[in-house]
């Protein structure tokens, strides 16, 4: 067997101190119950980090040790550092993996990636959520049936302004009527990149079995397949090349005198 992939569960971190409601759900944050999940999985080593940590605990030291980022935000977006995003931006073109949860669709680092503005419909109003698995073959969905129902979560609805994703692995219906791409997949640079839509903090979505499954198989398909710097060099030729005048006589405004 290889060696585990190395995970840092990333969380903003703030809901948890200010809202007894969250804070009864996650007193230890959420980064905890989702590293918990992980950790449960097997074949992973989890580390957590928030945003309050210093250099928000993305250094280029934890970042050089991390295969796949989770990362989950939502009211301190604006926070988050212009130099740390640039330097998960590289990380991800590098070849690591970034796992985007829920109000992460309009984080610097998913905005940067994507080159749109993630913007979407929303309502909270502790809707049923039904998760459709429409690819049952691909990694992320290995062991979801055909859809996984939440009891309990925020409305997210299309239009979600997002590129064309290069595979759609969940669709979601809610209660009150609208669908949204729930789960998407895109490559940038060598590294992978997940968006999974639940998870709102008010709700114990992390808790649930099913999205820890989600969660863990999707670490799994975004672990590099490599890490390579991405560079431009000026390059010699590997073979030898035949010098030769050019030809200008075929060049109508050159060709005149």
């Amino acid at each position: 067997m290889g060696n585990p992939t190395r995970v840092l569960v990333w969380n903003e971190g703030r809901h948890e101190k200010t809202n007894e409601a969250v804070s009864k759900i996650y007193p230890r944050g959420m980064h905890a119950v989702i590293a918990e999940g992980l950790k449960a999985a097997g074949g992973f080593t989890v580390q957590t980090a928030t945003l309050d940590d210093s250099e928000h605990g993305l250094t280029e030291q934890i970042l050089a040790e991390t295969d796949v980022l989770t990362w989950w935000g939502h009211i301190a977006h604006g926070e988050v550092k212009d130099e740390i995003v640039a330097r998960v931006h590289k990380r991800v073109l590098e070849g690591m993996g970034l796992i985007v949860l829920h109000s992460g669709h309009v984080s610097k680092i998913f905005r940067a990636l994507m080159g749109t503005s993630g913007a979407l419909r929303w309502r909270e109003a502790s809707e049923r959520e039904r998760l459709w698995n429409i690819e049952p073959s691909h990694p992320i969905a290995a062991g979801i049936g055909d859809y996984i129902e939440l009891p309990n979560e925020e409305m997210y609805g299309e239009r979600f302004d997002i590129p064309a994703p290069e595979q759609v692995v969940f669709i979601s219906w809610f209660e009150g009527g609208e669908v949204f791409r729930s789960g998407c997949c895109w490559q940038r640079g060598h590294g992978r990149i997940f968006y999974f839509r639940p998870g709102h903090e008010t709700y114990p979505t992390y808790y649930h079995p099913q999205v820890r499954l989600v969660l863990a198989n999707a670490c799994r398909w975004a672990a590099p397949r490599l890490f390579a710097a991405h560079s431009c060099p000026n390059t010699p030729p590997l073979a030898k090349i035949e010098k030769r005048d050019i030809d200008i006589a075929h060049v109508p405004h050159l060709s005149r005198g």
